[in-house]
């Protein structure tokens, strides 16, 4: 088919859902669903009470299907590679490894530097690389994981720019734009990032609306962070149905936060005792799953360096 008659078909599909008139000129549509054209303002006023009910029932469709999607359980979390045993929440509780691009828990990275020499206390659990020495090696690292598209190096690297780290000039910029290329290879993390800049402002102009929608994709990943705050956002809507869901969905994954809120919600007669119960069996479950010897072992001995989660009271 040429061009010329794809064009033409094109414009032929465009129709003015109150007086039918054809062409590229109809442009005006309906602000609710986006699914009715007009070929000005004037006909979809007077179109208006004919276009209601079917636009009403479009548009809560819409929410039902993105409900739906929002509150689907996300992703299986990873393990440790070496232990084998789910990797906690607590960033104390974990370490990422950019010399092979792995993340360890706390207890194996303890117990791998407590079995060796002091020369080799520094080496990687995994590889047993020995750390980077200056700041400059440490970027240089990154870097090359950038290569492979590895998103935590991606994300972690976009964290040292926001803040200005390891030598690096602080460049909000820079930053986004590698949370962006982390977002889109599918790191849920990279999204949250992307959305608590525009939350706070930081390097862009503050926007709620651009920063739920990167919460919720950030969410539909799998982050308990942007769970957490999409839960206060409906709770400050007095949604309290929806803010309950996300504060749940959090709490499976250890957002120690949300169990709080919870109970505050239970107190308040805005959840139920069977609620809140439910929500501490939901957080025991996720402590169970995580918890080891050697995690325990690490975190007792170093002072709080590799605690692995929070107490849920």
């Amino acid at each position: 088919m040429s061009s010329n008659a794809s064009t033409s078909e094109t414009t032929l599909s465009l129709v003015c859902a109150n007086c039918g008139k054809e062409g590229s000129d109809v442009t005006n549509t309906c602000n609710k669903c986006k699914t009715v054209m007009y070929c000005n303002a004037a006909c979809k006023k007077k179109h208006r009470h004919k276009h209601k009910k079917e636009c009403e029932e479009h548009a809560k469709r819409v929410a039902e299907l993105h409900d739906e999607k929002l509150f689907k359980q996300p992703p299986p979390k990873e393990d440790c590679p070496i232990c084998m045993i789910r990797l906690p929440l607590l960033g104390s509780g974990r370490i990422y490894m950019a010399c092979c691009g792995k993340i360890i828990c706390s207890g194996c990275v303890h117990t791998f530097q407590s079995r060796i020499t002091k020369k080799e206390h520094d080496l990687c659990p995994f590889c047993r690389t020995p750390p980077a020495s200056t700041d400059e090696k440490i970027i240089k690292r990154y870097e090359k994981r950038l290569e492979i598209n590895d998103t935590t190096a991606i994300r972690n690297l976009g964290h040292y720019y926001d803040d200005g780290l390891y030598g690096l000039q602080q460049n909000h910029a820079k930053a986004l734009e590698l949370w962006h290329r982390g977002a889109k290879l599918g790191d849920a993390d990279a999204y949250y990032s992307i959305g608590n800049a525009y939350y706070q402002g930081i390097g862009v102009e503050m926007n709620e609306k651009k920063a739920t929608h990167y919460f919720e994709l950030a969410a539909m990943g799998g982050d308990p962070y942007a769970r957490f705050k999409l839960g206060v956002e409906e709770a400050k809507s007095r949604n309290a149905d929806k803010a309950f869901k996300h504060f749940m969905m959090a709490v499976k994954d250890g957002n120690s936060a949300s169990l709080a809120v919870i109970k505050e919600m239970y107190k308040s007669g805005l959840a139920t005792k069977d609620d809140y119960a439910k929500a501490l069996r939901s957080y025991q479950a996720y402590l169970n799953e995580i918890k080891s010897d050697q995690r325990d072992e690490a975190a007792s001995n170093t002072n709080g360096k590799y605690r692995y989660y929070e107490s849920a009271s």
